[in-house]
């Protein structure tokens, strides 16, 4: 089904050409390109082809991604990925909290993906499993769970009870086949985290099956660390993984 409402200002889809070396980079659940636009941009600045989807159903209206299904979301990633794959010899993979899920995804279903980051990602949330059985429509928003005063999370103001039933079913194929997972994995968690219990991320470093994987935990932010106190710190990190891994 189509979208109906347009695009909100700031969660547009970006895509910054750089050199050889591709990152993805994936929003969450109810949320818009706008939490991961400063992560694309400090990696465009470092050189880095980079590409920031806007995942169906966000960044319009909550209504529009009522009627999206966990499908369109992989789709979403899918063309991103291969936008990069046309201009790049090697490709790596972050995303936030439901990004983070999409990352695993992509991980398990493209082997040759160079390395991931997932940050916050989500593979199984207890009230949600549960949420999606209630008898409304809508439920309260979920975004914004930022640390750093003042700062908001471009991201809806309900949560459409029918996605969750979506993204519950997207955690349980991921999880499902986290072991397929070989690439080198920097796992991003943050210790205080209202949206999904911290776990999620040991669980992820404990089922893939990478020889190179490490977890670094964000003292300083909450669920949308990508807009929080550790913003930098996820920054530079990153780009000394990455080019880490290419130097190998």
């Amino acid at each position: 089904m189509e979208e109906q409402y347009s695009v909100l200002e700031g969660a547009e889809p970006f895509y910054f050409e750089g050199n050889k070396v591709g990152i993805l980079v994936s929003h969450g659940f109810t949320g818009s390109t706008q939490s991961m636009r400063p992560l694309g941009e400090a990696y465009a600045k470092a050189g880095y082809t980079v590409c920031g989807p806007r995942l169906k159903g966000h960044g319009t209206h909550y209504e529009d991604m009522e009627i999206t299904t966990y499908q369109d979301w992989i789709v979403s990633v899918e063309e991103g990925y291969q936008w990069l794959k046309e201009r790049c010899e090697v490709i790596f993979v972050t995303g936030l909290s439901m990004g983070g899920t999409l990352t695993l995804y992509l991980a398990e279903n493209h082997p040759e993906i160079k390395a991931i980051i997932p940050i916050n990602a989500a593979i199984e949330i207890d009230n949600m499993a549960a949420a999606q059985n209630v008898e409304v429509r809508f439920l309260d928003a979920i975004g914004s769970d930022i640390k750093k005063p003042e700062v908001i999370e471009l991201a809806y103001e309900k949560t459409p009870v029918r996605s969750i039933g979506e993204i519950v079913k997207l955690m349980g194929q991921v999880k499902g086949d986290l072991k397929k997972i070989t690439c080198p994995a920097l796992i991003f968690v943050s210790r205080e985290d209202h949206v999904v219990p911290p776990d999620n991320s040991q669980i992820i470093y404990e089922q893939i099956s990478s020889q190179e994987k490490r977890i670094v935990h964000l003292d300083n932010s909450y669920h949308v660390a990508t807009l929080d106190n550790d913003q930098e710190l996820i920054i530079s990190k990153t780009l000394s993984f990455i080019e880490q891994i290419l130097q190998k």
